[in-house]
């Protein structure tokens, strides 16, 4: 950790509450059990067909001041049967939060969320992703910061400072999924000589307007998303193919808006960003709708039904029949699909809902599949199952580096 971090994480004692000021504090968090198994033989070595792990996320909170100050501490910690990558730790939330009237200001490890689309979350680019937790992109890594917000009639205004970079997490060798060809996170290049210690900054708008919630927003520094490299040294000799590739992060500037708009049983969705920095400027775009059919067949359950378009505009997909020595690549998966999905939630006393989507590439490439379920147990516990898997992809993608991975994932959670 940088000297940088480091001072900003003194500056978050509480020092108001070292003095005496009353204060109140709470612990809670969970922590979970988690089997996922794979019904089809693996594809590389190294790997299983099931994999056990233990995880715990407990969260710290201490309020003083009427409540506008908040100290909040999250870390959190998986330990996997046989992914070394994936037994990890992490700081999720280490922060001081200070309120106003008009303002409201954040420094420490935090995390921020941008977007509105269902399928994915295009716009969502100052945490870092931690990709070894669920290949969906949704658990992301802590990020240290200094966030003011202020707060007007006219909107509310974030201003990011972010002076550490975090690298995203890839499964080892023995993960599953993983890419076909392993990330070399050992050797990771920068366009910036900065490295980790290049300072980013951001800043967003949003607002609503009677059912409209828009939000416009700016990101200068260090991509989030690396592409890649296929290095000379990593070529094998006998098959001319990669045997690892490497991670680099390049400097970008994003502008993005996001909006959602509600309208009865209607939900209408946008995110989309144009992104300069990594090759050709380019558009990304998510969009569409969620209908909610409210008290199906006169029962208590609701059916939403889903439906959604990706876009992504790059055009330096990895292809193994083209590879490209220190050149790099994207992983972009979703450049031109149709989501189509359904949500059922029962409206019980267990909170029981029921996901399931498709993923179709227009071109007719692949068909992914999601089906994501939830229920609680009593007052403290929290059953969770998944299932993903793909179809038809095309060979020599990278979404061909899960066609054998069809999974089912449980997790038992207790809260306290």
């Amino acid at each position: 950790m940088n000297k940088t971090c480091l001072t900003l994480l003194i500056l978050l004692l509480p020092a108001p509450v070292m003095g005496g000021e009353q204060y109140s504090s709470d612990l809670r968090g969970y922590v979970e059990g988690e089997f996922l198994y794979f019904p089809r033989d693996a594809k590389f070595t190294g790997q299983h067909d099931s994999y056990f792990s233990i995880a715990a996320e407990p969260e710290y909170l201490l309020e003083w001041n009427k409540q506008d100050d908040i100290f909040t501490f999250k870390p959190f910690y998986r330990l996997d049967q046989h992914d070394n990558e994936r037994t990890h730790g992490d700081i999720r939330e280490l922060s001081w939060i200070h309120a106003a009237d008009t303002w409201e200001l954040t420094t420490g490890f935090s995390k921020v969320f941008w977007g509105v689309t269902e399928s994915i979350h295009l716009v969502d680019i100052i945490n870092q992703t931690d990709l070894i937790e669920n290949i969906d992109g949704e658990d992301k890594l802590g990020q240290p910061m200094a966030k003011l917000s202020l707060i007007h009639d006219w909107g509310v205004v974030d201003l990011f400072v972010l002076p550490y970079f975090r690298e995203r997490t890839f499964p080892g060798k023995g993960g599953r999924p993983r890419f076909g060809i392993p990330v070399d996170t050992n050797e990771v290049f920068y366009e910036n000589s900065h490295d980790k210690n290049h300072v980013d900054f951001a800043v967003r708008w949003s607002q609503y307007f009677g059912d409209w919630d828009i939000g416009i927003a700016h990101f200068k520094g260090t991509a989030r998303e690396p592409r890649f490299i296929i290095q000379p040294k990593n070529i094998n000799p006998a098959t001319q193919l990669p045997k690892l590739v490497n991670p680099i992060y390049e400097q970008i500037n994003q502008t993005s808006v996001d909006i959602q708009a509600t309208k009865g049983s209607w939900l209408w969705k946008l995110e989309a960003y144009t992104r300069s920095g990594q090759g050709q400027r380019y558009t990304a775009a998510a969009g569409g709708f969620e209908y909610t059919f409210v008290g199906v067949f006169d029962s208590q359950l609701d059916l939403g039904i889903i439906s959604e378009y990706l876009f992504d505009g790059r055009n330096d997909e990895f292809k193994t029949s083209t590879v490209q020595l220190n050149t790099p690549f994207s992983t972009a998966v979703f450049d031109n699909d149709v989501v189509l999905g359904t949500r059922l939630t029962f409206n019980d006393a267990q909170s029981t809902e029921i996901l399931a989507s498709l993923t179709i590439d227009s071109g007719g490439d692949g068909i992914f599949y999601n089906v994501e379920a939830s229920t609680r147990l009593g007052d403290s516990w929290k059953l969770s199952m998944e299932f993903r898997g793909v179809n038809n992809v095309k060979k020599g993608t990278v979404e061909s580096s899960f066609d054998d991975d069809d999974r089912i994932r449980m997790q038992l959670r207790r809260y306290f």
